[in-house]
């Protein structure tokens, strides 16, 4: 069953998705000085629906974005995990923690990398960074009717061009993948 804001998310108007992830990203982007105005976020939201030509600016968003799942996979492999395996792994199961504050304290840093991994993925694939669209492939191979999973298929099938109601979508988003990497 699909969450509620999941829900919200797949009916929302891509432009609107798009700006929600961008305005979570702000201060993250902020630290890698990239200064975004409410208007910059609109504007940039809705040049993506349109995939226009990047900008400088979008090119260095997408550059940091990409910074930022490089690092989260970091955190990931300290534990000698994947991004894939991360998130079929329970907490119980991670190593490294014998107080419930330890536990606590990696449950943050693994949900934050892994929330990161598939939001930033999301919006470094929607600026032409299909290198991370395997990370989108996997977050909707884990919980496709999840808000994660939702946005993944959104930018998937926009970048894709395919069909949201073709039956076989994914196959086609697949296809298109590896032919992006030919």
């Amino acid at each position: 069953m699909r969450s509620d804001r999941a829900t919200v998310l797949n009916n929302a108007p891509l432009s609107d998705l798009l700006v929600v992830l961008l305005r979570q990203y702000k201060r993250l982007l902020a630290e890698h000085g990239i200064e975004l105005t409410e208007a910059n976020i609109r504007d940039l939201a809705q040049r993506r629906v349109e995939q226009a030509t990047l900008t400088e600016q979008e090119t260095r968003i997408r550059d940091s974005l990409g910074a930022m799942i490089d690092e989260s996979i970091a955190v990931l492999a300290q534990w000698n995990l994947t991004y894939e395996q991360a998130l079929k792994v329970e907490m119980s199961a991670m190593p490294g923690w014998e107080t419930t504050s330890e536990f606590l304290e990696i449950a943050n840093e693994k949900s934050n990398a892994e929330l990161r991994i598939a939001s930033a993925s999301a919006l470094a694939v929607g600026l032409g960074a299909n290198q991370y669209a395997p990370y989108l492939l996997q977050t909707l191979a884990h919980d496709p009717k999840e808000m994660e999973g939702v946005i993944a298929r959104r930018i998937l099938l926009l970048v894709s061009g395919v069909d949201e109601n073709a039956p076989d979508w994914l196959a086609q988003v697949q296809a298109w993948l590896d032919q992006q990497a030919l």
